[in-house]
């Protein structure tokens, strides 16, 4: 009895004083509006004062205005509404990259390499639009008509096609493939609605192609739906066994648990880091609380707060921290911060190189307090991200100065698509595209396709194709343009790289990203020691 008074008197008081900040807030705008002695832009100072309240929060805890959220849940929620393209701007000019299988454009006719001109008879060529510019123009409501002036190679004068806007699917999963006879690789770029479908989707494939042990890439993935995370773990553990639980002042504890795992997969290998944060740090942690997997790469992003989102009786949003997530043996991932000092907490990745530990995993110190034991009897840290169990140093030398700054000015990206843009045709017939892109379109109506209709010109593309020099004399000329300046050293140090990069985009262009990520991985140091983990007994013992 006494419990409750007690309780009851502390929850009136709390109200009061609630009510009394409200209504201070009430009469501070109404202030302003009414004596002010300029104009007011109320709906402006109403912004800026809910920033500045949960900017004296935790650093995830964010608003969004009406006008942004859209934007902001389109990766989330797996879908926007448009014409469904992919597309690069060359310069001043939009070329389609591929249209989307079975979307609006490619029901229309719209190819790879066409360059979209004009749009509802306005030009968009030449006009140095930014991608929301752009992307303002293409999408909209769904059944809304868009005309489209199309310029294509071999055929003159503008083409006309009137594309009915549709809903367009946002992919998480980047790429998959194959590497070798038994394993197969997925890369997640983010955790929405659609992941864990698509993960299942990814993985009958290579299941169908011989797949038993998997390499998950999550490295630069930032996190996203809790729930897609907890869906995509329960594909890999046991019936009951923990995933991730979340606990929070009011919301209480939440545990989610598995339900017997019903992937047949034998070796499982997570890359991760620096960037991998979230969602992607709840499936990675689970993995390694559970001695079901082995995580290769660097200490992860740490990020350990659920937020919750808010609507605002505007369209407006508000993502509110409300719990912290834990590891199934109990650790929490988040790393320190101050209140209101997010700029300490951005400059996070900066103090790890300044502090030596993205070269060397001594730097790393954990206090015994974080320590951790999973039921294999490994150890494990929390209070600041997952550390990998097998730390890979960051090669400063992979990329060279003039490497970074060819990529920072879009040099290598432009080159590939004026080199595309004038071979496309003749490297399509060469490589067999038009046999890839039939069996896609098979493949996406669930209708019978072979399966080496998917590979047989990549796999050929991918042993002879090597970057010509004319490919090199137009990144040279985009180079003297963009005014970088560089010696013949530099470049012959850069150019085996660069080459790489510059056949991987080609690759992209002609297929796909998995197409792109299967050139450029075994570049990656991370994913090597990925795939030397998976060779090694030792690291293996006591993982299930």
């Amino acid at each position: 009895m006494l419990f409750a008074a007690v309780s009851s008197i502390a929850m009136a008081q709390q109200n009061s004083v609630l009510d009394t900040q409200m209504r201070k807030m009430v009469f501070a705008q109404g202030a302003i509006s009414q004596l002010y002695v300029d104009e007011v832009d109320i709906e402006k100072l109403t912004e800026e004062a809910l920033k500045g309240m949960l900017k004296e929060l935790d650093p995830h805890s964010s608003y969004t205005p009406a006008k942004e959220v859209q934007a902001l849940n389109e990766p989330l929620t797996g879908s926007f509404e448009g014409i469904g393209v992919q597309y690069n701007m060359n310069e001043d000019t939009l070329v389609v990259i591929q249209p989307v299988s079975n979307g609006p454009s490619e029901k229309v006719g719209i190819i790879a390499g066409d360059k979209i001109i004009t749009v509802n008879d306005s030009s968009i060529a030449g006009q140095k639009f930014t991608n929301e510019e752009i992307k303002k123009r293409l999408r909209g409501p769904h059944g809304t008509k868009v005309k489209l002036g199309v310029m294509r190679q071999g055929v003159k004068g503008l083409q006309t096609f009137i594309v009915t806007r549709d809903k367009i699917p946002v992919y998480t999963i980047d790429a998959y493939y194959m590497i070798d006879a038994n394993t197969g690789y997925v890369r997640i770029g983010s955790f929405g609605a659609t992941t864990h479908d698509e993960f299942k989707k990814a993985c009958e494939q290579l299941f169908a192609w011989g797949m038993k042990d998997l390499v998950i890439d999550l490295q630069g993935n930032g996190g996203g739906y809790l729930q897609a995370a907890v869906e995509m773990a329960d594909e890999f553990l046991s019936d009951n066994e923990m995933l991730v639980y979340t606990e929070g002042r009011t919301t209480g504890r939440h545990e989610y648990r598995a339900h017997a795992g019903k992937m047949n997969i034998n070796k499982v290998v997570v890359l991760v880091d620096g960037y991998t944060a979230s969602a992607a740090e709840i499936l990675s942690g689970a993995i390694q609380d559970n001695d079901r997997g082995v995580i290769v790469g660097r200490r992860t992003f740490a990020k350990g707060l659920v937020q919750r989102p808010v609507d605002l009786p505007d369209g407006s949003l508000i993502r509110l921290t409300v719990a912290h997530y834990y590891s199934p043996v109990g650790r929490c991932f988040q790393k320190p911060y101050t209140k209101g000092d997010k700029k300490s907490y951005d400059r996070d990745m900066l103090d790890r190189l300044n502090s030596g530990e993205l070269m060397n995993a001594d730097s790393i110190h954990f206090p015994d307090s974080l320590k951790f034991t999973t039921k294999g009897g490994r150890i494990v840290y929390g209070g600041g991200g997952i550390m990998p169990d097998v730390y890979v140093p960051l090669d400063t030398m992979a990329y060279t100065r003039l490497h970074r700054e060819l990529s920072a000015k879009s040099c290598i990206i432009q080159t590939t698509l004026k080199y595309i843009d004038i071979n496309r045709k003749s490297l399509s017939k060469q490589y067999e595209v038009d046999v890839y892109r039939k069996a896609k379109a098979k493949q996406a109506d669930n209708k019978s396709y072979k399966a080496e209709d998917l590979r047989r010109g990549f796999e050929r593309f991918k042993s002879e194709f090597e970057v010509p020099q004319g490919m090199i004399d137009i990144l040279l000329s985009k180079a003297k343009d963009a005014k970088i300046e560089y010696t013949d050293s530099m470049l012959q140090a850069s150019l085996p790289m660069v080459k790489m990069q510059l056949k991987a985009l080609v690759a992209r262009d002609l297929w796909d990203m998995s197409e792109y990520y299967e050139i450029m991985n075994p570049l990656n140091e991370i994913y090597k020691k990925g795939l030397e983990a998976l060779k090694d007994e030792e690291i293996f013992s006591g993982i299930k």
